[in-house]
């Protein structure tokens, strides 16, 4: 189709619990196998995302009663999920540049014991998925909760009524949170019983009832809360004529508790791609939501249920920081999102994030978990346009150059206090850096660097008088890291190194990255107290940069490589 008679569609959702793919050639087929045309059927209606899914498989004695009918033991295709990633990588190298493709499992919950090693197993086949859905399909007893009326009808006579089916349910979701909240981001369709057994009424009346069921509902969604988990807001029931999960009591409840959302159709056939976004959007917007979450290798995005071209491009400002912030985190911890304040045009994010704070005219984003935190912009920052005293250095723009001038200065103990470091796109690059030390040897250590620079150097020297370089120009631009003023502009890859402030440290990280041939493009420094802050842009192999990082030694708190994917680029 022309460019011309595309159209991006006007509800549109990046999908979590999104379309599920197949099982390929086991007995009991699930899911979209033709992986291919469903991505050519999102780009043919201008999707800029489509998102798959795919179940975990199951221990044996948890069947529906069509496979027992089957004899088909191992459930669901351990081989299909086996394949799966690279299936999706193989996507991604043929039409990656013609829509974002995500990936995710649903994790079926099969208990607590050999259920729980059984998942944690799964879960490592698939350690680059996007995010994970924790779901509860089947009972204790091994009858599910959505397989058939049948079904259904049995496990309520085992458990002597409905109010004590759903109460069972509830508590082994309360079971599932507890015991693996950090391996997954979402719990999915949280009423999924109210397929073929009607939903209590204290489950509808959650503010007022003082019913068991809507206390343990209530401390369910508490338990939510406070693992910071996403609520799967989950569009199939539409089509199977139970209504969207979760009910509108119990969503109205999550907004109460500031419990994110995702969103998904939970399709099964290539029909329904698209299905229902409208309504999904209008139905999480009835419960008071503004904005919703997808995740991009766990950590999650935000995004806004009603789209305008300005809240597009301040949201994806907004994932850049995230994605920055988490990355300085182990893996258990990226997966939870952290806190905003918000300045300038970024404050009308302020009445729907709970606990944000204001920046004032301060047009940024600062986004913090724990003692870190990010401060971002797509504003270029000011350089303050101050004369200044340093070294200045035009030299050729290759790997090891910048580190000859920081070991020259290291012999003769200088330190270098701030940076700024320009490449030119000429092949060669501009340095100005301000120094800690007596004249005489700042210019001992020029002179050395002169003698042992060959033609690398076109000019250095010590300058009285400098105004300071303009910043690179890029898309938009890291402001400070835990309020150290590092002002740069962001790159795909980035270093942030935090370490003792003092003459050579730095030298250490700038001799390893030679020696792995990267090249450092952009550089800030800073520092607090003892310790001393840099961030790097920087191109090179990311396998040899992230095996340096961990060589580096004590003198480095923290080396973080900023391997960036977001749309913020």
């Amino acid at each position: 189709m022309s460019e011309d008679k595309i159209q991006t569609p006007k509800y549109f959702i990046w999908e979590t619990h999104g379309i599920h793919a197949g099982t390929g050639n086991d007995h009991v087929k699930h899911g979209v196998d033709e992986l291919e045309k469903i991505t050519e059927m999102a780009i043919e209606k201008a999707h800029p995302n489509i998102s798959f899914i795919i179940h975990t498989p199951r221990l044996t004695r948890f069947r529906y009663v069509a496979e027992e009918r089957l004899g088909v033991k191992f459930i669901r295709g351990d081989n299909a999920y086996f394949h799966y990633p690279e299936k999706i990588e193989a996507l991604k190298a043929k039409y990656g540049n013609q829509i974002s493709i995500r990936y995710g499992i649903e994790l079926e919950w099969l208990g607590p014991n050999l259920g729980m090693q059984w998942n944690r197993s799964k879960i490592f086949q698939a350690q680059n998925a996007d995010f994970v859905i924790g779901s509860l399909h089947f009972s204790r007893e091994g009858i599910p909760y959505d397989g058939s009326q049948e079904e259904t009808d049995k496990l309520i006579e085992i458990r002597g009524g409905v109010e004590n089916y759903w109460l069972e349910y509830i508590e082994e979701l309360i079971e599932m949170i507890d015991t693996s909240w950090e391996m997954i981001q979402i719990v999915g369709h949280l009423d999924l019983p109210k397929l073929y057994a009607p939903i209590p009424k204290p489950l509808l009346e959650l503010e007022t009832s003082n019913h068991i069921l809507a206390r343990r509902m209530r401390f369910l969604l508490e338990m939510i809360s406070e693992y910071n988990l996403a609520l799967d807001v989950n569009l199939a029931g539409i089509n199977k004529g139970c209504g969207i999960y979760p009910d509108m009591s119990i969503l109205k409840r999550a907004k109460q508790l500031d419990i994110p959302i995702a969103l998904g159709t939970d399709t099964h056939t290539t029909q329904n791609l698209g299905n229902h976004y409208q309504t999904g959007i209008e139905y999480a917007y009835e419960a008071g939501y503004k904005h919703y979450v997808s995740f991009s290798k766990s950590i999650p995005e935000k995004r806004p249920l009603r789209n305008s071209g300005f809240k597009e491009e301040k949201y994806k400002v907004m994932n850049l920081g995230i994605e920055m912030l988490n990355l300085r985190f182990e893996d258990r911890k990226q997966r939870r999102i952290p806190k905003f304040s918000f300045g300038g045009e970024y404050r009308t994010f302020l009445e729907h994030h709970k606990n944000a704070t204001s920046l004032g005219d301060f047009e940024a984003i600062r986004i913090r978990k724990g003692d870190k935190s990010i401060t971002i912009s797509n504003s270029i920052p000011e350089n303050g346009k101050q004369k200044i005293k340093g070294l200045f250095s035009h030299h050729k723009d290759n790997p090891g150059v910048l580190s000859m001038i920081f070991n020259a200065l290291a012999s003769e103990e200088i330190n270098v206090e701030t940076a700024y470091l320009n490449s030119n796109n000429d092949g060669t690059a501009t340095a100005f850096l301000t120094l800690s030390g007596k004249e005489k040897s700042i210019n001992e250590a020029v002179e050395f660097v002169k003698g042992t620079g060959g033609d690398n150097f076109f000019e250095i020297h010590l300058c009285d008088k400098f105004d300071i370089p303009e910043f690179q120009k890029g898309k938009n631009y890291l402001i400070e890291v835990d309020g150290v003023n590092l002002p740069i502009a962001i790159s795909k890859q980035m270093i942030l190194s935090i370490h003792n402030n003092s003459s050579g440290i730095l030298l250490i990280l700038l001799s390893a990255l030679a020696s792995r041939n990267i090249n450092v493009k952009d550089l800030k420094l800073g520092k607090r107290g003892n310790k001393g802050y840099a961030i790097l842009g920087i191109e090179g192999n990311s396998q040899l940069i992230s095996d340096v990082l961990k060589k580096l030694g004590p003198q480095f708190f923290e080396t973080t490589h900023l391997q960036l994917t977001s749309e913020g680029i």
